[in-house]
């Protein structure tokens, strides 16, 4: 398991600089009016930090209320429609507050001009304004939830969101804005792959983390889109009763489902595809070698991206549509598993023989990698029709969404919040208890949601108050879980706050990665380079560390 990071040579930074950099992108300008006028990739990147990371915190909150509740078969702590608001405004700010934003709008905008070569991105204007998007989705939002919040659930099912008496038009008009600033980051990050490249980065020397956001981004784009119309459309039929979705104006709720599908399966990989190219990244740099199968591994993101758009229907095998409909969505959701398949074997390559040091980050790529296997076993198996008619609204789905939706994207957030920290900030953070707060989310999280799986092949349906009494075991296991998983997220908050007080400097490259963003100092500074760096290898290049152990 060696050499450990600090015995490896770092990938050099910027010729003749200083270790530490006393004026960066962090001190260089200051005052509140500073960070709101930015158009510093890096600090809109800690802006989208501090916002996202206060959505998974609240979303917390009403996670745990929801585990508080189900603790007993009967009412514990709220009422039947107190329990309804609350689950629907915890899938609302999980998803298009933290899980759809997070990792785009953080590492995206921080580190994809830097592993680039660029100073900044394509329109630094519009990555301003999408941050204001998101603040003012995020306002609106909250005002609904806090004016008798909505009771629909996160997937606001027609007719019932169009007749409810909560309030659940602000948070779709809410929605449909944060879905304008998603395109707005889109669009500015497909432009900046194409136009703003250093010399000696083409595509195929491009790091596997810009390939996963350029994929994602092209789903932003393509799909947003049409959930921005379909949520729109919604509320105002909500507000004025027009019957565009409930059959009793002459509507068809089917209809919603399949426009809200068409967005929100491919927006499953909005949320997980970056995830994986962080764990890329990290796993490269702790196996010590180049990632194996560059190439498959780029195509296949490209490949989920595609594959996407056509398996929405898996969402509606018991909503009447016909058997060969069924059969044909069910077939393509097996090629999303093949793609992700690819990267799995890939991944898996790259740690065989490899050097592999365990460090924090590397803890968060083993939980993703089970995450994600686990998770997407049991969605191939949710792709089966006859599996999905026994499954189907029961908490079997429930398990499986968080798994390979909430561990996997939280996981490889947190991989590359752990692995990129000392770059964004230049201080290091304890090991020990980093890892610490790793192992108990990891923990946390299976005796959360494995008890759920069993919960719901014994025919468990989700979204219900309350629940038979030989459910109440498997129940109790569950919000013990989450409360292991809540003290970890904790040990976590605290081990990074406290570095930036009490933390040494971390030096321009603490983990001895070849990734093209460590040519720069910790924190880089305002421009990002000091001189421009030059790219005479491919990113990851650990051949001369490991010979003959390395392969793209």
């Amino acid at each position: 398991m060696s050499p450990s990071p600090a015995s490896i040579p770092p990938a050099p930074a910027d010729a003749g600089a200083p270790l530490y950099l006393e004026r960066n992108y962090l001190n260089a300008r200051r005052g509140l009016w500073s960070w709101l006028t930015t158009l510093d990739h890096k600090r809109i990147g800690v802006m989208y930090l501090v916002l996202t990371s206060a959505a998974l915190f609240l979303g917390g909150i009403f996670a745990m209320l929801l585990r508080i509740e189900l603790l007993t078969p009967g009412p514990t702590i709220m009422s039947a429609l107190a329990y309804n608001r609350t689950f629907t405004l915890h899938g609302v700010v999980m998803i298009f507050l933290f899980m759809i934003p997070a990792i785009p709008g953080i590492f995206g905008n921080f580190f994809l001009p830097l592993m680039i070569g660029a100073r900044d991105v394509a329109f630094p204007r519009l990555n301003l304004l999408s941050v204001y998007l998101y603040l003012t989705g995020a306002a609106i939002a909250l005002y609904g939830m806090i004016h008798g919040g909505a009771d629909t659930g996160w997937t606001f099912y027609t007719p019932y969101s169009t007749t409810t008496v909560t309030m659940v038009w602000p948070i779709l008009l809410g929605a449909f804005v944060l879905g304008m600033g998603s395109i707005v980051t889109g669009l500015n990050f497909i432009v900046t792959v194409h136009t703003l490249r250093a010399p000696g980065i083409g595509f195929m020397r491009m790091p596997l983390f810009v390939w996963a956001l350029y994929a994602t981004s092209i789903i932003q784009v393509l799909a947003t889109p049409v959930l921005g119309i379909t949520l729109l459309l919604v509320a105002v039929e909500n507000v004025f009763g027009f019957g565009i979705f409930d059959p009793a104006r002459g509507g068809d709720p089917v209809l919603f489902q399949h426009m809200f599908w068409f967005y929100s399966h491919p927006a499953v990989y909005i949320m997980i595809l970056p995830a994986m190219g962080a764990i890329t990244e990290v796993l490269s740099a702790f196996a010590r070698k180049n990632t194996f199968g560059y190439r498959a591994v780029a195509f296949s993101s490209l490949g989920i991206a595609f594959v996407g758009f056509f398996t929405w229907g898996h969402h509606l095998f018991t909503s009447g549509q016909s058997t060969v409909d069924a059969g044909i969505f069910g077939v393509l959701s097996m090629f999303v598993g093949i793609f992700t398949a690819i990267k799995i074997f890939n991944w898996t390559a790259t740690l065989y023989r490899g050097s592999i040091a365990i460090r924090t980050p590397f803890i968060y790529v083993i939980a993703f990698l089970f995450f994600l296997l686990f998770g997407g076993m049991t969605g191939i198996a949710l792709a089966t029709v006859a599996l999905d008619v026994h499954w189907q609204d029961t908490y079997f789905v429930v398990a499986h969404f968080h798994f390979i939706m909430v561990g996997g994207t939280v996981a490889g957030f947190l991989a590359a919040l752990t692995y990129w920290w000392p770059k964004m900030f230049g201080k290091s953070y304890s090991e020990r208890w980093g890892i610490v707060g790793a192992t108990l989310i990891f923990l946390g999280f299976n005796f959360t949601f494995i008890p759920q799986f069993l919960l719901g092949n014994e025919g468990m349906p989700r979204r219900y108050y309350s629940y038979p009494v030989r459910f109440w075991p498997l129940n109790v296991a569950s919000t013990a879980g989450a409360s292991v998983l809540a003290l970890g997220f904790l040990v976590v908050l605290a081990t990074l706050l406290l570095s930036l007080k009490y933390g040494k400097p971390a030096g321009p490259n603490p983990w001895g990665s070849r990734g093209y963003e460590w040519k720069t100092l910790s924190p880089p500074p305002e421009g990002n380079f000091l001189t421009q760096p030059t790219y005479p290898r491919m990113p990851h290049d650990y051949d001369d560390l490991n010979p003959g152990r390395g392969g793209h």
